[in-house]
């Protein structure tokens, strides 16, 4: 991927794949062949397709000889993509790349693409329809959000929930019964049309085992829906699927051992919303995505997802998860204010962190109908100096303005024996410490929270705020998949009509963090927090390794003058270098916002999500 002022972002691989004029989307292996034919059959020409039986896998058809051989591109748990048995690679399209140079395991080399037919798109199959929808829905009841922070939260986990709802769809499908008996299946199918091919599918027990129901000659019969040890579901000797709707679609179009193909769907009978063990449903969802209970238990809905206390500690909690994902204020009984109450306010032994302004520490916020966990920055004000009380004063007023899931909140101030910030609390601390320590984290959890990050940054930008001080040390970790920018310190608002703010003087800077125009002109800007952004980029990919090591500010703006940039961190995805030099763009005009930044890096992130 190179410069992005002329790219079209895309939202994801779908449209990556959609792009490609070999890749016919979501037909049948009888469609490929029909398109293999029609353009002659010779040896080498290939088309790409989605798998019908693998969520994210696709399938390559090739000719041969006269014959046409079908071969599945499996979406790896590493989220790369291989034939089985085959090499690995990151896209389907370098599957294909490598594929045209060896033959590998193929019949024979890939040769020539057979294109679609002219103004043909590729197929978009009936799950894709819903998709989008079905995950709104469910964003918005499981975690009861709405506006902004229903769209930010759909933007930054969509890889997640479309796998959650690809493997919870059935439940929302006519055809899905719940746990019905196999004596209560045959009446419901017997009633009403009496239609070869009329079928449902129920639940066989808590093992997530099933059973399909089909009608023919007025007899029900039953097949058994096994769970193999990979999650994967089959009838006895029969194709393997990753989801029941995949199943459904596929014998709806060919009987392939059925005794005839699906036609009707048995409609549940009215109010009967599918039994659906709450057990079965906890189980799919936790083998599945791993994630935690929902938040608001009270409101069942029909994606009961909740995760028992006592099952395995969840190690990807979604941020919506979270005791902070939403303001604390979102419930309409908790009156914002901007004091908190000194008897409200529980402290707890031990610092979180400490800096020239004094402590922070934990401690707990008993409000009105909840209790928060919060960090208090203490201020350390031993000689009284109103300047160092108005500039904590300057950034509790800043905080106050800002709300938005990847920000840290401001709750309020106390003043009490002490001048007292109270804020959110983000409880595994800063992420350059934190990534110095996990050396292991994945290049998909480091993308997730740079990612978020930008979201951050882009809600900022909105709102004319400049932050002055982005750097991997004032990025806190609620979890290991939920990132929050904090201090704001040097935070400041400015005129819309300005774009700038303009320092008095040279202060404290952090300048191995800073724009070539911060230092040289003390103009500050979104763009030059897009530079800043640029930095903590690097030290995330470099699990925390310090920025310009060794080298003094002096010869850090001389290497920028020069032309000269920071190398890559050692195994740095090329995409995110490429995108580091692009916020590192000398130009202050030439320097993309936030606005371009966010959807670049949301698209890398779904595209190895997935």
């Amino acid at each position: 991927m190179s410069s992005i002022g002329h790219q079209h972002l895309k939202n994801n691989m779908a449209d990556t794949m959609n792009a490609l004029p070999f890749f016919y989307g979501n037909i049948t292996r009888e469609e490929a062949e029909v398109y293999l034919r029609q353009s002659g059959l010779t040896s080498g020409l290939y088309l790409l397709r989605q798998s019908r039986n693998y969520l994210g896998g696709f399938a390559l058809s090739v000719s041969f000889s006269g014959r046409i051989y079908h071969y599945t591109i499996e979406r790896q748990p590493n989220e790369t993509f291989a034939i089985a048995g085959g090499k690995s690679h990151r896209t389907p399209m370098d599957v294909i790349d490598y594929h045209s140079q060896e033959m590998d395991g193929l019949v024979c080399l890939l040769k020539k693409p057979c294109n679609r037919p002219k103004n043909m798109q590729p197929k978009v199959g009936p799950f894709e329809d819903l998709k989008d929808k079905l995950i709104r829905q469910y964003v918005k009841q499981t975690w009861n959000l709405q506006g902004a922070a229903l769209e930010q939260a759909i933007i930054s986990q969509r890889p997640q929930l479309e796998k959650l709802i690809a493997t919870t769809a059935h439940e929302r499908m006519p055809w899905f019964h719940g746990a019905i008996t196999r004596e209560e299946s045959e009446p419901r199918l017997q009633c009403g049309s009496r239609t070869n091919g009329k079928f449902l599918i129920r639940q066989r027990d808590q093992n997530g085992s099933y059973a399909l129901c089909l009608l023919h000659e007025g007899q029900v019969m039953h097949y058994r829906i096994d769970k193999d040890s990979h999650q994967k579901l089959s009838i006895p000797d029969g194709k393997k699927f990753d989801t029941l709707w995949q199943l459904v679609e596929h014998y709806s179009y060919k009987p392939d051992g059925l005794l005839r193909v699906l036609t009707d769907p048995c409609p549940r009978p009215d109010g009967d919303s599918g039994k659906i063990s709450q057990h079965q449903r906890q189980n799919d969802f936790y083998n599945i995505t791993s994630h935690s209970s929902r938040r608001d238990s009270d409101n069942l809905n029909p994606y009961e997802t909740s995760v028992c206390d006592n099952q395995a500690v969840d190690k990807e909690a979604m941020p919506m998860d979270t005791k902070v994902y939403e303001s604390p204020y979102a419930d309409p009984d908790e009156l914002r204010s901007s004091t908190v109450d000194r008897k409200q306010l529980f402290l707890e032994d031990g610092e979180l962190g400490s800096g020239n302004f004094g402590t922070v520490i934990k401690g707990t916020y008993k409000m009105r109908r909840t209790e928060k966990p919060v960090a208090v920055k203490i201020l350390k004000n031993d000689d009284n100096s109103p300047a160092v009380r108005e500039e904590m004063l300057r950034e509790a007023s800043v905080m106050q303005q800002l709300d938005n899931p990847y920000i840290v909140r401001m709750i309020g101030i106390c003043e009490a024996e002490n001048l007292m910030l109270v804020m959110e609390l983000a409880e595994l601390g800063p992420l350059n410490k934190f990534l110095q320590k996990n050396k292991h984290t994945s290049v998909k959890n480091i993308t997730e929270l740079v990612h978020q990050v930008s979201m951050g940054m882009k809600y900022l930008e909105e709102h004319n705020f400049v932050h002055r001080d982005l750097a991997a040390r004032n990025v806190l970790l609620v979890t290991q998949h939920y990132a929050k920018i904090s201090d704001f310190g040097l935070s400041k608002a400015v005129a819309e009509e300005q774009n700038y703010y303009k320092a008095k003087t040279h202060g404290k800077w952090p300048v191995k963090w800073y724009a070539p125009e911060c230092i040289n002109f003390f103009k500050f800007s979104t763009k030059s927090d897009v530079w800043s952004f640029g930095v903590l980029m690097w030290e995330a990919f470099s699990f925390g390794q310090k920025p310009y090591k060794g080298m003094k500010g002096t010869d850090v703006l001389q290497m920028i003058e020069s032309g000269k940039r920071m190398d890559p961190p050692a195994n740095c995805p090329p995409e995110m270098f490429d995108l580091m030099k692009t916020c590192w763009t000398y130009k202050v005009d030439e320097r993309p916002g936030f606005s371009v930044v966010e959807p670049r890096l949301r698209e890398y992130y779904y595209d190895i999500a997935q």
